[in-house]
């Protein structure tokens, strides 16, 4: 699935969603602190967002973010979702690329991601729900992860488990590096 794919399917699941609560274009903006015109830009198909954007709008919405953007799976059998198709958002401006690993149906309790950092890359994130943590396993690389004021740096095959519950980043260090995050909110 291409990053093409994702974005053209998202304005109409942004707005069904948004609409199956009932909710306005304001009362969007309260819950998410995303503008109404942002919002109704995205819902157009007129403006792509960011990824902090569709974590907040997702959030606001009460919809699982790996299933507004993958496909729908089927309860009933083994699904297999190739590279190819597993939705995935390029940050070219940060340098992180984050790959969509986990089920639609567990988004809100645990949610995996593989993340590719270009040599510099940083991926820094808002505080999540109260108890949120991650653990993040250093795949390929060096990668220095901040939570709060906390700060560690891990290696090929080494685990870090933090707080995301406050304002914490993940940067790669030294050269180019690739990892996979799991999000448990408790």
């Amino acid at each position: 699935m291409t990053d093409s794919d994702i974005l053209s399917r998202l304005p109409a699941r942004l707005k069904k969603a948004r609409r199956a609560q009932g909710l306005s274009l304001e009362a969007v903006e309260k819950l998410s602190g995303v503008s109404r015109s942002m919002v109704s830009q995205i819902e157009r198909g007129e403006s792509n967002p960011t990824v902090a954007t569709l974590l907040n709008l997702t959030r606001a919405l009460n919809v699982d973010f790996a299933g507004l953007l993958g496909e729908e799976a089927a309860e009933d059998r083994v699904e297999i979702q190739h590279e190819h198709q597993t939705p995935a958002l390029d940050r070219a401006g940060d340098g992180c690329k984050i790959r969509i690993l986990s089920s639609p149906q567990d988004t809100g309790r645990f949610e995996v991601y593989e993340l590719i950092f270009a040599e510099g890359g940083k991926l820094e994130s808002k505080p999540h729900e109260r108890g949120t943590r991650e653990q993040l396993i250093a795949e390929e690389g060096k990668l220095q992860v901040t939570s709060g004021v906390a700060k560690g740096i891990i290696g090929n095959g080494d685990t870090a488990r933090y707080a995301a519950d406050v304002p914490h980043s993940i940067e790669a260090v030294g050269g180019p590096a690739r990892a996979i995050l799991m999000v448990v909110k408790l």
